[in-house]
C-alpha cells in the first residue's frame, strides 16, 4: 500500500506493507514500484473535498492530476497494464436529467471534479499510447462501514452528511448544517444517491478481475438508482439511533447540484456487481455502530 496518510490512518492498513509515499514525489513512486512490483493498481489517492476545492484549487490540481501523472508514469516504466482507478459522479457537474448513465456530458462545476476528469482523459490516452487497461468507477456518495465495526470513517475533518448527523445525534457537535432547503427537490434539500462502502469494494475488485481477464478498459457508475434528500438521511438517522438529530438551515454551498443519481446498469452488466447493503437503513446502521465504538 502506498500512502502518505495525510488522510488516512496506519492502523487501517491490514493485509501487505505500507510505503509511506507522497504521489506528488515522482522519484519516490518509482522507487516503490521498482522495489515491489506491483502486478495491477487499485488508485483511491486524492483530496476529496468539493468546498476546499473551491477555495484553493492548486491543491486539487496538483495532487490528484499530477500525482496520478506520476503513477501513471510509473505505470508505463514498470510495465503495470492493469488500474481500477476512484472517480466520481462529480464529473458530471449539474446534469440536466437523472438518472446519470456514463455517457452524461462530464461538465463539472468545481475543481475537484474537474481534476478528477482530467485523471480520466490521462487513463483514456495513456491506453491509447501504452496499453494501459484502466476502470474508472465514478463513485456517487459512499457510506457505512465495516459490518463488524472493525474500520470506519475517521476524517478530520468530516464532511460526510451520515458521520456529522450521527455525531450531532451524540452530542459531539451541536447540530448538523443543512447547506440549502431551496433546490427544486420534493422537500427543498440536496439529493444524493448513496452506496455503502462495502459494495464499492466488491465492484473494485469485480473490476479488476474484469481488466486482468483482457475485456478491456471501461468507465461505469456506482449507485443505486436511488436518491435519498438530505431531510431523509436526518430523520433515518433519528430512528436507527433512536436520538434527535439537531440541525440548522444555512445557504447552499458553492459547486453542490441539486440532485446526482446514478445509473449503474453497466456496472452490473458488465461487472455483474450487485449492490447488496446499499439501503439507507443499513448503510446508517453500520455507521452508527462504527461511531458507537
Amino acid at each position: 500500500m502506498l500512502d502518505n496518510l495525510s488522510m488516512g490512518h496506519e492502523t487501517a492498513v491490514r493485509w501487505g506493507p505500507l510505503a509511506k509515499v507522497d504521489l506528488r514525489d515522482r522519484g519516490h513512486v518509482f522507487s516503490v514500484f521498482d522495489e515491489h512490483r506491483p502486478e495491477a493498481v487499485i488508485h483511491f489517492a486524492a483530496c476529496s473535498f468539493v468546498g476546499e476545492s473551491m477555495e484553493d484549487p492548486g491543491k486539487y490540481f496538483a495532487n490528484n492530476t499530477v500525482g496520478s501523472q506520476h503513477l501513471l508514469d510509473a505505470l508505463v516504466k514498470f510495465e503495470v497494464k492493469d488500474v481500477v482507478f476512484s472517480s466520481t459522479c462529480a464529473t458530471y457537474g449539474e446534469p440536466e436529467s437523472m438518472p446519470i448513465g456514463e455517457d452524461t456530458p462530464q461538465r463539472p462545476v468545481n475543481p475537484y471534479g474537474c481534476s478528477k476528469l482530467m485523471v480520466e482523459q490521462m487513463l483514456e490516452w495513456y491506453g491509447k499510447v501504452h496499453g494501459v487497461r484502466w476502470a474508472a468507477l465514478r463513485y456517487f456518495n459512499v457510506a457505512g462501514s465495516d459490518p463488524e465495526a472493525e474500520i470506519g470513517e475517521d476524517h478530520d475533518p468530516e464532511t460526510h452528511l451520515i458521520p456529522l448527523a450521527i455525531w450531532a445525534a451524540q452530542g459531539k457537535r451541536d447540530r448538523l448544517s443543512v447547506f440549502g432547503t431551496d433546490y427544486p427537490t420534493p422537500d427543498g434539500t440536496a439529493i444524493r444517491d448513496y452506496i455503502h462502502v462495502w459494495d464499492l469494494v466488491d465492484a473494485h475488485l469485480l473490476a479488476l478481475e474484469y481488466l486482468r481477464a483482457g475485456k478491456g478498459s471501461l468507465q461505469a457508475n456506482l449507485g443505486t438508482g436511488k436518491g435519498h434528500s438530505v431531510r431523509e438521511v436526518i430523520d433515518t438517522v433519528g430512528s436507527i439511533t433512536g436520538m434527535e438529530v439537531p440541525y440548522v438551515e444555512t445557504d447552499r454551498r458553492a459547486g453542490d447540484p441539486p440532485e446526482l443519481v446514478a445509473d449503474a446498469r453497466r456496472a452490473v452488466r458488465k461487472l455483474q456487481w450487485t449492490p447488496k447493503v446499499s439501503d439507507l437503513p443499513t448503510m446508517v446502521e453500520h455507521a452508527w455502530s462504527w461511531f458507537k465504538k
